[in-house]
């Protein structure tokens, strides 16, 4: 899967990825390859992204939107901590 994390000033990660955690607005949820389109509003927390490799990257949110589409997920943020 392909991500980008967009806040207004600038881009925070972009690259492959085995999977994401997001907090959604009703509840944390988890993207995996092939998940079904989705658009989820996001609420302040903590996002994992697990790079091909198995390392986490982890980024502190104040909210925002997440798309996932044919494994393309844009997630843009109010801001990352």
């Amino acid at each position: 899967m392909k991500i980008e994390i967009i806040t207004p000033e600038k881009k925070v990660y972009e690259g492959n990825i085995r999977s994401l955690k997001v907090p959604g607005k009703k509840g944390a949820f988890q993207v995996l390859k092939d998940h079904a389109a989705i658009v989820s509003t996001l609420v302040e927390g903590r996002v994992t992204v697990t790079d091909m490799d198995g390392r986490d990257s982890v980024f502190e949110i104040e909210g925002g939107v997440v798309e996932v589409q044919g494994n393309i997920i844009i997630l843009l943020a109010e801001s990352v901590r």
